[in-house]
């Protein structure tokens, strides 16, 4: 990956992007708008959630500009992946809809920047490096929206409420490091029944794979402190 979020400014690096919209005719506006900078490169495309996943870790984009809705799953899934896996990659959510739930949700997702499709094309650029040099933005009606609902101590949902009380226990020991094996000789399991467990918790929690589980233990407890 480029170092560009240090070097944006000086044109000695280009800010590497990624473009994820379903509609090609967006996707081919942005990239022509973005390649037009000396210090831009779009490095990869996609028009769905699969084929983001796919193709992102290959393109090792600087910035996802991410469309809020996709077919397959949606933007902010998306992009709680790719800052799971690649926490360097800054993901900027792009809509046409000024959603307030959609908005909260990326923001808690880890999304750099949440702008609206309406937004003037060199205010996008501007975006784009802002997110690629560490910074965060949200358009300023949304940023209004946001505080307000914050001010307003809307509690976070339970990610983990519809666990049971087994699955619970089995994803904290999953966050140990444990293999399924000693999770099965720690709670009297068998090995079979302990795979089980933890599809099914990787499934209720929208996770693919243990990696991710054990990073959301991890966040959980240092919440808790």
């Amino acid at each position: 990956m480029t170092t560009a979020r240090a070097d944006a400014g000086s044109g000695s690096e280009s800010i590497r992007v990624f473009l994820v919209d379903d509609h090609e005719v967006v996707r081919r506006g942005v990239a022509a708008m973005l390649e037009s900078e000396p210090d831009m490169e779009v490095v990869g495309e996609a028009g769905t959630a699969e084929q983001t996943l796919a193709r992102i870790p290959l393109a090792a984009p600087d910035v996802a500009i991410l469309d809020v809705r996709l077919p397959g799953g949606s933007g902010v899934s998306v992009c709680r992946e790719i800052r799971s896996d690649h926490p360097g990659i800054a993901c900027l959510m792009l809509t046409s809809f000024a959603d307030d739930d959609a908005l909260y949700d990326a923001v808690m997702a880890g999304a750099a920047g949440y702008v609206l499709k309406q937004i003037h094309g060199a205010d996008l650029v501007g975006a784009v490096r802002t997110v690629a040099a560490g910074g965060s933005l949200l358009d300023p009606a949304s940023a209004g929206r946001m505080l307000e609902r914050l001010r307003e101590g809307t509690p976070e949902p339970d990610p983990l409420a519809e666990l049971s009380p087994q699955e619970r226990q089995i994803l904290d020991l999953i966050g140990e490091g444990l293999t399924n094996r000693q999770i099965g000789e720690r709670l009297y399991l068998a090995e079979k029944t302990v795979k089980n467990y933890v599809s099914s918790l990787l499934s209720k929690l929208d996770l693919k794979r243990r990696t991710q589980a054990a990073i959301l233990v991890a966040e959980l407890r240092s919440k808790r402190r």
